[in-house]
């Protein structure tokens, strides 16, 4: 499996929702936050059209999108879990199977305003 490409904007939101988890919340629910991010990465790498993954040619050719929801059950109890996540992983898979995350945005974001510029008009990969 190659590795997911993150991009700059994606990195940047993962900074953003662990920094703000942190001073909201402190320490253990960074964490517990952090654990789940990266399980919803890994499964979106294993399997990119995973249950809970959705095809959203409404947002751009090749875009699917994934809430962390549906991943909060694998992340290891000595962990912790997250009860109640509301962030989602928009991302694309390239012709060689590669995932691309292409941002991971609130619930509550329009997808279409914060969508990567280079998703636009994108033709199927």
């Amino acid at each position: 499996m190659p590795p997911v490409i993150i991009s700059p904007a994606a990195g940047r939101d993962i900074e953003s929702i662990l920094a703000w988890t942190h001073e909201e919340f402190a320490e253990k629910a960074r964490l517990r936050y952090e654990a789940l991010l990266i399980q919803g990465i890994v499964d979106v790498s294993e399997n990119p059209h995973r249950a809970g993954s959705h095809d959203r040619p409404e947002v751009a050719p090749s875009v699917r999108t994934y809430h962390l929801w549906h991943c909060r059950n694998r992340v290891a109890e000595s962990i912790g879990r997250v009860k109640n996540p509301r962030h989602f992983l928009l991302y694309r898979v390239h012709g060689d199977g590669q995932v691309e995350l292409g941002r991971v945005l609130h619930d509550s974001m329009d997808i279409d305003r914060h969508l990567p510029k280079e998703y636009h008009g994108e033709a199927e990969l």
